[in-house]
């Protein structure tokens, strides 16, 4: 029996996830088939929606520059509305996953704390897969985001659109799974369908207690080789996939990363591999 999102590969730990087709709209089905692949049940996300609130960070002054020569080895582009509409070509058929939340930058000092900043209408309008939102468990402000996300929600079920939950926690509590779990669990409990968090030690039992897809998210830049064994530590572990930016677009070969990483998330390379890859890629 077909099934929305399918274990991927060595993914002992999410047997508890039968959502089947059956048990989903058609369109909802399809949306979340086309970001995550049926036949491995992972996916490899490329964000590059930094810049609604850091900028033209490094690697995304021309974003379409940076954007077009990679789109053929991502599953999925997550990015904002004005991005998408002034740098990304409609001709393309690569799923899109919308930043939908907003409305702090990197000089505020509680730049998480984000509000709706693009509305159901226009993610219809856009043909878009997915919808993302950040909330952010733990801080003075989670109440706002929460309800915020579910509003979110809400508007997308309604259209069958899946809500990708972009998970953090406040300042003072550590990225470790007791808190990630927490955070993930939440968003999936108030209507995720797909779950953005950070790897971390024990992060088995954040898959464990999550009953939807769980991605990792790349986070800021690392070197090439501990950004592969991330993605293969996640992915043996039961990870859906990752979700990841700076680590591809600020790689000194971006070209030659992404189809590393895509080679561990679709094809089980393992990291040395992944590695000997990029860098016969790179050296080409």
């Amino acid at each position: 029996m077909a099934m929305a999102y399918q274990k991927g590969i060595n993914n002992k730990f999410r047997s508890h996830i039968v959502m089947e087709v059956e048990q989903m709209d058609w369109g909802m089905a399809n949306r979340i088939n086309r970001i995550i692949r049926p036949d491995t049940g992972r996916t490899l996300m490329f964000a590059v929606d930094h810049g609604y609130f850091m900028g033209p960070t490094t690697g995304l002054e021309k974003l379409d520059e940076t954007v077009t020569p990679l789109l053929p080895y991502a599953d999925s582009l997550m990015l904002t509305r004005g991005a998408l509409r002034y740098y990304v070509t409609p001709k393309i058929d690569t799923p899109i996953i919308l930043r939908v939340s907003g409305g702090t930058s990197i000089l505020n000092k509680h730049m998480l704390h984000e509000g709706i900043v693009a509305g159901i209408e226009d993610a219809i309008r856009l043909n878009v897969a997915a919808v993302a939102f950040s909330i952010m468990v733990g801080a003075d402000y989670e109440r706002d985001t929460l309800l915020a996300f579910t509003e979110v929600i809400d508007m997308a079920e309604r259209y069958g659109i899946p809500t990708l939950a972009v998970t953090a926690v406040g300042k003072e509590l550590v990225r470790d799974a007791k808190y990630l779990g927490l955070a993930s669990r939440i968003a999936a409990e108030l209507g995720a369908r797909i779950v953005k968090t950070y790897y971390c030690d024990g992060f088995e039992k954040v898959i464990q207690s999550c009953p939807v897809p769980v991605v990792i998210a790349g986070g800021k830049k690392i070197p090439e080789r501990e950004a592969l064994e991330m993605a293969y530590k996640a992915v043996q572990i039961g990870a859906s996939g990752v979700d990841m930016g700076r680590n591809i677009f600020q790689a000194e070969s971006p070209i030659a990363m992404v189809q590393a990483v895509r080679s561990i998330v679709q094809d089980d390379y393992n990291v040395d591999k992944a590695f000997q890859l990029y860098n016969d890629l790179k050296n080409e």
